[in-house]
């Protein structure tokens, strides 16, 4: 398959997990790839890509500030000659604190990341994708926006945000041809989550992992990367404005005491 020839895409959080993911399936269908990181690992990225044949170039930079967007935008127009999908997805978890142990500075900077980001991603690549006739913003939120009981406060604050973005978002784009969606991830093996995964696979205790959603296991990035590129391919042309769930089926319950398969509930 090769859904994204010729397109020209830029890639937030590109420097490792789900975005590298990402980024790295998009460049072998075809796609020139942006991918922007604030580390080194957008140079790692970029290289990967270029291993394997693709086309990417690497930019440092803060997804939360609005000139580094600009500038990562620009790179993608100037360096491929405009801009046709923009993915957000560059994000932080604000650690496991409570609501009353989150200080504002806290959520001041979760926010600013997670979710002014994304804004900052909508507001700039919209007009340069719909110069192009059209095209998609794909923004990752996560299963934390949707309830309680996947994130700390902040986190989850800050993605529900996200998903609300999503939908205002293709809203105000009517009649560009833009087309704005979110992805929203479960539990996911990412730097974000490494530590959980190998404090798992240490103590023999992997199978304990995502032991909550139906598939009964975590999610590897390049899972939540064909999600996106989904989303940001023709086949999602009639796909606006949704979030897409991609969670194992743990969002599809709320707790209970759950039943085995194939035995009988007590």
């Amino acid at each position: 398959m090769a859904r994204f020839n010729d397109k020209s895409i830029v890639v937030t959080g590109a420097g490792s997990g789900i975005g590298r993911a990402a980024a790295r399936l998009f460049a072998a269908e075809g796609a020139r790839v942006v991918v922007a990181d604030m580390t080194d690992g957008a140079e790692e990225t970029a290289a990967l890509i270029a291993e394997a044949g693709g086309a990417a170039q690497a930019i440092r930079i803060d997804a939360g500030r609005e000139e580094d967007v600009i500038r990562a935008i620009a790179l993608a127009c100037d360096r491929f000659g405009g801009l046709d999908v923009m993915v957000a997805n560059a994000g932080i978890s604000g650690g496991l604190a409570n609501l009353f142990d989150t200080d504002v500075a806290l959520i001041t900077e979760v926010l600013r990341v997670n979710l002014i980001g994304p804004f900052l991603a909508v507001k700039h690549a919209a007009p340069r994708i719909a110069e192009r006739g059209g095209g998609a913003i794909v923004l990752t939120a996560s299963v934390a926006g949707l309830r309680s009981g996947a994130g700390s406060p902040a986190y989850s604050a800050s993605k529900a945000g996200v998903i609300n973005l999503a939908q205002v978002s293709a809203q105000q784009l009517s009649g560009s041809n833009v087309r704005v969606n979110a992805v929203c991830p479960g539990l996911t093996e990412t730097g974000m989550t490494q530590p959980t995964f190998d404090y798992a696979r240490d103590a023999g205790k992997l199978d304990r992992v995502g032991r909550l959603n139906p598939l009964r296991r975590g999610a590897q990035p390049e899972e939540l990367a064909e999600a996106i590129a989904f989303l940001a391919s023709d086949a999602a042309s009639y796909v606006n404005g949704h979030a897409l769930v991609v969670d194992g089926g743990l969002s599809t319950s709320h707790p209970v005491t759950r039943q085995e398969y194939g035995k009988t509930a007590v």
